[in-house]
């Protein structure tokens, strides 16, 4: 699954668009690299995301094609 649509699914980031933009300013990495929008993302994987000051590392516990209910979609990462 590509992060920007992984980002978007799980409510990390409201629209996918605005996770695309995140992802073509280095504001995303993945597994320590600089994650481009179409970056395929597994189970296992370190998503770490900057917002303004502050960084925040996911950990992927899922990566499915479906979209999660609301309370389902918290399953999908683990916050480090």
């Amino acid at each position: 699954m590509r992060i920007d649509k992984w980002l978007k699914i799980t409510r990390i980031i409201k629209r996918r668009s605005i996770a695309q933009l995140a992802c073509s300013e280095n504001k995303v990495l993945l597994n320590d690299k600089i994650a481009k929008p179409s970056s395929l993302i597994k189970v296992g994987d370190l998503v770490q995301i900057t917002f303004g000051n502050n960084s925040y590392t996911y950990k992927v516990l899922k990566a499915e094609l479906s979209n999660p209910k609301a309370n389902e979609a918290l399953n999908w990462f683990e916050i480090n």
